[in-house]
């Protein structure tokens, strides 16, 4: 038998919270999304503005990072012709993300959830989704 922790409703809006605030700060509206620990999703926002095209890809990145356990620039750094991910983006339905904006959400070291963030640059989507991640950080001190 597993014990699995898995993030709740609370913890899902202290991800979007953070990330929420970060994206009003740099004046991004996004779409942010958390999934549990299998990639399902559990909570979504898009903001006033946040482009349609980015609600599938938040959740997509975030069910990514999940699956990978990394962050989605990681594999973007990984997945260009001839590297060892090259082609992953079409797996999977083309559910796996290569774009910034991907992490998972890690509690006592392991993978309870994830975080995906878009309609702004790769590298804002990626600073929204680390905001969400610190403010779960500070949320469970």
């Amino acid at each position: 038998m597993l014990t699995i922790e898995r993030l709740d409703i609370a913890d899902a809006n202290a991800l979007i919270d953070g990330a929420r605030a970060k994206a009003n700060e740099i004046g991004i509206p996004m779409c942010i999304a958390i999934t549990d620990e299998s990639g399902n999703l559990i909570a979504f926002e898009r903001m006033n503005g946040g482009k349609v095209t980015s609600i599938n890809l938040a959740i997509d990145k975030s069910y990514t990072a999940v699956g990978v356990k990394k962050g989605t620039h990681v594999l973007g750094e990984v997945s260009h012709p001839g590297e060892p991910a090259y082609g992953l983006s079409s797996t999977l339905g083309g559910r796996m993300v290569v774009v910034a904006g991907g992490l998972p959400v890690l509690f006592n070291g392991e993978v309870v959830g994830g975080i995906g963030v878009s309609s702004g640059s790769p590298a804002q989507d990626r600073e929204v989704a680390e905001a969400g991640v610190r403010a779960f950080s500070e949320n469970q001190s």
